[in-house]
């Protein structure tokens, strides 16, 4: 069984559409919508494909009319999209984005895995980089051989005890120092970190032709095509 790993997809359909491999299921990490351009195309593809979704803090932002919680250097990029994003969607999209779960547990080849957006103890909004100390309490409230986050938008996989927490970075706003998209492989009980170009172009050519404020573009683009905004 072949599954792929996708988080922080942030309304970017092109690199959704241009995955580079076949696979059996799709498991997303939360976080389909703000930030990019198609949200909607997004919305309908992860809800036609996907076998294991939970929800994001962008998610939940949209679903519930709330706040995401961002850093303040993000903050307007997110409520200028999430603007834009509760227009694109229908009633049902944001139903079906309210309902996600905040956690779930199942197994796959025989290893107990637990996904979440952020981390087990705060699951929308806790912000845990790789390196962070914080991973050894987090381990403890989860029985799984498997912790699956998001959130950060850096890949990374570490074992803590006898749990491995991995991360496969974001797919939509990688901060990486590069533009390529990132996920992971799911592949008989083994998880591979991997990256991909895509046509970021595409992407960024329709967040320049929107109706938002000049330093929301700039930002936006910035981060798509650096990783980060100064």
């Amino acid at each position: 069984m072949k599954a792929l790993i996708i988080s922080d997809l942030h309304a970017n359909f092109a690199a959704l559409s241009a995955l580079p491999e076949r696979y059996d299921e799709l498991w997303v990490i939360g976080d389909l919508v703000n930030y990019g351009p198609q949200p909607r195309e997004v919305v309908d593809f992860v809800r036609q494909r996907a076998i294991v979704v939970v929800q994001g803090n962008h998610d939940h932002a949209v679903g519930f009319n709330t706040d995401p919680r961002c850093t303040p250097r993000y903050a307007k990029m997110a409520s200028t999209t999430q603007q834009f994003t509760t227009s694109q969607l229908s009633d049902n999209d944001k139903s079906f984005l309210a309902g996600l779960p905040h956690a779930l547990e199942f197994e796959r080849d025989g290893k107990r895995i637990f996904a979440c957006h952020a981390k087990p103890s705060d699951p929308l909004y806790g912000y845990c980089p790789a390196d962070s100390e914080q991973w050894a309490l987090e381990v403890r409230r989860v029985f799984a051989d498997v912790l699956l986050v998001g959130h950060t938008h850096t890949p990374f996989a570490r074992e803590e005890g006898c749990t491995l927490v991995v991360n496969p970075g974001s797919l939509g706003q990688p901060k990486t120092g590069r533009s390529d998209a990132c996920y992971a492989v799911w592949q008989h009980g083994v998880i591979e970190l991997k990256q991909f170009p895509y046509p970021v172009q595409q992407t960024t050519a329709l967040i320049d032709a929107m109706p938002w404020p000049v330093e929301v573009r700039r930002d936006l683009i910035t981060v798509l095509q650096t990783g980060s905004v100064s």
